[in-house]
C-alpha cells in the first residue's frame, strides 16, 4: 500500500524552461547596448553637428526653433535697447527726430524688424537709417550670425533628413539560420534580399560570433567577438545583390564551429552577428543593415527554400518563400568527427588496394609454381624409360 500511495502522490515534473538569452543586437539591426556613467560630457559639445544629427526627430526640431527663436529676441532685445538708450521712443510723435530705425515704437516692432533682418524679408515699413552708426554695425553683425545660424541648421537638417538609414529597411534577412551539407562540407548559411529595385552598389557581408570566453590564465572575456569567414579570401563577400542570395560559412578547421555538434549547438549559447553595408544607388551615401542570430534561431539539417523562378522574360522572386527553409538528411556530429571520419575511410581505401594487388600477385606466383611442379614430374618418367 504505502508502494501504491507513494506511487501515486508523485507529483510530474514540469519542464524547465530555457531562460531566454540576451540579444547584443537585436533582429531589427538596433544594438542592445546603453552607455552608463559617461562623466566627460563635454566630448558631445566638441561635435555638437553629430550631437545633433545623433537626436531624436522631436528634440532636433526643438532645437531647430529655439535657435532661430533665441537669437531674433536676442537681437530684438538689442534693437529695442539701442531705441531706448538714444531717445527714440520718447520721441515717437516728433516728426523732426531721426530715430535709429524708423517706426520702431517697442519691443514687438523691434523684435519684427529683428526678423526681417535675419531673414532677408525687408517689408519697408521700418527701415535703419544713416544716423546710427550702433544700428549699422549690429545690422551686420546680426547679418553674418544670422547666415552662419542659417547654415549650420539647415546643414544638420539636409543631414537627418538624407540619413540612409530608412534604407536599410527594405535590406532582409532570413528570420533563422541553417546548417546543412553543401558539396559534401558541413556549411552554415542564412540568407539576404533587397526589396527595392534600386541596388545596392559595392555591397559587402559580414558576420560576428558573439559568445563568452575564459583564457587559460582565467581571465574573463565578456561578448568576445570572433571574425566568421563568409567567402572574405575567394571573394564572395562582395555580393551583387539583385536577388536574394545565401550566405554560406564552411565549417572547417578555422571556424569557431569546427568541433560543435548539433548536441553541442542546443546547448551552447553564442550569438551570430550579420552586417551588410553598400551604398545607396540613388545618393551615394553608406548604408548599413544589421541583424542576429540566437542558438535557437540556428536550425540544424534544413535548407532554405526556392526564391527564384523563371518566368516569361524574366526572373521573378517570390518573397513568401523567403523565411521558409525544409528538412534535409544531416549528419548529427562535428565537421571534425566528420573529417576524421572520411579520413579514416580515404585511409582504409588506400591501404586495401595495395593488400588486393598482393593477394593477386601471390595467386599468380602460386600458379607459377603448380604449373613447374606439373611439368616436372612429366619430365621425370621419360627420363627414367631412357635409363
Amino acid at each position: 500500500m504505502a508502494k501504491e500511495n507513494s506511487g501515486f502522490s508523485t507529483i510530474p515534473e514540469t519542464p524547465v524552461k530555457k531562460k531566454r538569452r540576451q540579444r547584443y543586437v537585436e533582429k531589427d539591426g538596433k544594438c542592445n547596448v546603453q552607455h552608463g556613467n559617461v562623466r566627460e560630457t563635454y566630448r558631445y559639445l566638441t561635435d555638437i553637428f553629430t550631437t545633433l544629427v545623433d537626436l531624436k526627430w522631436r528634440f532636433s526640431l526643438l532645437v531647430f526653433i529655439l535657435a532661430y527663436a533665441i537669437t531674433w529676441l536676442f537681437f530684438g532685445l538689442i534693437w529695442w535697447f539701442i531705441a531706448y538708450c538714444r531717445g527714440d521712443l520718447d520721441h515717437l510723435e516728433d516728426h523732426t527726430w531721426t530715430p535709429c530705425v524708423n517706426n520702431l515704437n517697442g519691443f514687438v516692432s523691434a523684435f519684427l524688424f529683428s526678423i526681417e533682418t535675419e531673414t532677408t524679408i525687408g517689408y519697408g515699413h521700418r527701415v535703419i537709417t544713416d544716423k546710427c552708426p550702433e544700428g549699422i554695425i549690429l545690422l551686420l553683425l546680426q547679418a553674418i550670425l544670422g547666415s552662419m545660424v542659417n547654415a549650420f541648421m539647415v546643414g544638420c537638417m539636409f543631414v537627418k533628413i538624407s540619413q540612409p538609414n530608412k534604407r536599410a529597411e527594405t535590406l532582409v534577412f532570413s528570420s533563422h539560420a541553417v546548417v546543412s551539407l553543401r558539396d559534401d562540407r558541413l556549411c552554415l548559411m542564412f540568407r539576404v534580399g533587397d526589396l527595392r529595385s534600386s541596388h545596392i552598389v559595392e555591397a559587402s557581408i559580414r558576420a560576428k560570433l558573439i559568445k563568452s570566453k575564459q583564457t587559460h590564465e582565467g581571465e574573463f572575456i565578456p561578448l568576445n567577438q570572433t571574425d566568421i569567414n563568409v567567402g572574405f579570401e575567394t571573394g564572395d563577400d562582395r555580393l551583387f545583390l539583385v536577388s536574394p542570395l545565401i550566405i554560406s560559412h564552411e565549417i572547417n578547421e578555422h571556424s569557431p564551429f569546427w568541433e560543435v555538434s548539433r548536441e553541442q549547438l542546443e546547448k551552447d549559447e553564442f550569438e551570430i552577428v550579420v552586417i551588410l553595408e553598400g551604398m545607396v544607388e540613388a545618393t551615394g551615401m553608406t548604408c548599413q543593415a544589421r541583424s542576429s542570430y540566437l542558438v535557437d534561431e540556428v536550425l540544424w539539417g534544413h535548407r532554405f527554400m526556392s526564391v527564384l523562378s523563371l518566368e516569361d522574360g524574366f526572373y521573378e522572386v517570390d518573397y513568401n518563400s523567403f523565411h521558409q527553409t525544409f528538412e534535409v538528411p544531416t549528419p548529427s556530429c562535428s565537421a571534425k568527427e566528420m573529417a576524421e571520419a572520411t579520413a579514416r575511410m580515404d585511409a582504409h581505401m588506400y591501404w586495401s588496394i595495395p593488400s588486393r594487388l598482393d593477394e593477386k600477385v601471390e595467386e599468380g606466383t602460386e600458379k607459377e609454381a603448380g604449373d613447374k611442379e606439373r611439368n616436372g614430374s612429366l619430365a621425370n618418367p621419360e627420363s627414367e624409360s631412357k635409363v
